[in-house]
């Protein structure tokens, strides 16, 4: 069999080429002359021993063969910076970069709140964190763009190639403009939401599975869905729209009061108006010495938070009428 012989700057090169779809941006891109870096991609070719570009087309598409090598590239490239970045974190604990991910309703406020005292504590460390819904970040997760995440659990609890660490439940309420129509009624019924747009994530299952059922449709599409929980509350105070919110959170208010959350008692008993976050990261894969601090003031600032439910209850409880605070 024959043996081909590769060195991750070809690996890159020729990654570089088919990103820019070009030899002298490809080039330019890795700092290097337009003579050097053909060279590299040449070598690369015979030591496949076929070509890995199709050079009759004006975008260089990768061919048959240059796709196996480009998904191969990618994953080297990945791995060989993510072994540096592991080398780097242990030798120097106080440093390094971490990166991790985050739920739209834990980057409203849980996320921040420990990411700060992350950076007080560990100044010279630099912070990438990704907010996305919790199908998006499980796929960073796997291949190993983050060390882990703050998202719904649900789906991970049971599942043996992952850790979960259970945070504290927080409460989802509803919550709509100052002034809207709604807000005049001494309390609403699930009927009277189903009337206005709704705006909403919609990624935890829980929640999406309660609206089905209360629409009486297989499934609930809200009116606007986006992962940005700033954004669809904006849109809430500057239109008739519903939006869900974490209510508990009076600390991490947004706005003067121009948010107000709705009672509605039928569904303040309902165990799917809670969350059920927690930590989420790969059962086979150590974290870095930064992963497992900024876990610990994950937890600290949870605790900190406190929990939502009512004092010997499985669920329930009325949101005040009031604010509503950021997380969605």
């Amino acid at each position: 069999m024959q043996k081909i012989h590769v060195d991750l700057r070809q690996l890159r090169h020729f990654s570089a080429l088919i990103e820019h779809r070009s030899f002298v941006a490809g080039a330019a891109a890795v700092n290097l002359s337009q003579s050097a870096f053909s060279r590299s991609i040449q070598t690369l070719e015979n030591a496949a021993g076929c070509q890995l570009v199709d050079r009759g087309h004006k975008d260089l598409p990768p061919t048959k063969q240059g796709k196996v090598v480009l998904e191969y590239a990618r994953r080297l490239l990945r791995e060989a910076h993510n072994l540096g970045n592991e080398i780097r974190n242990f030798n120097d604990a106080e440093s390094g970069t971490l990166r991790f991910g985050c739920g739209p309703a834990p980057a409203g406020s849980l996320v921040p709140r420990a990411t700060a005292r992350f950076v007080q504590r560990y100044p010279k460390a630099r912070v990438s964190f990704t907010v996305d819904n919790w199908e998006g970040l499980d796929r960073r997760l796997c291949v190993e763009e983050i060390e882990f995440f703050v998202a719904d659990t649900r789906y991970f609890e049971a599942n043996p190639d992952y850790r979960t660490v259970r945070l504290a439940p927080r409460r989802w309420g509803f919550c709509c403009r100052a002034g809207h129509p709604l807000t005049r009624l001494p309390q609403v019924v699930a009927a009277d939401l189903l009337a206005w747009p709704l705006v909403t994530s919609m990624r935890p299952p829980n929640i999406r599975k309660m609206l089905a059922e209360l629409s009486g449709d297989p499934d609930y599409a809200p009116a606007l869905q986006c992962e940005h929980g700033y954004a669809l509350l904006e849109v809430v105070r500057q239109s008739d729209a519903i939006g869900i919110a974490i209510d508990c959170n009076r600390e991490g208010n947004v706005g003067e009061g121009d948010l107000v959350v709705l009672n509605v008692p039928e569904l303040a008993g309902k165990e799917e108006m809670y969350t059920r976050y927690g930590i989420v990261s790969r059962a086979a894969r150590p974290l870095s010495p930064l992963a497992q601090a900024q876990i610990a003031m994950l937890l600290e600032a949870d605790r900190d938070m406190g929990d939502c439910r009512p004092a010997g209850a499985a669920a329930g409880g009325t949101p005040p009428a009031g604010r509503a605070w950021a997380g969605y």
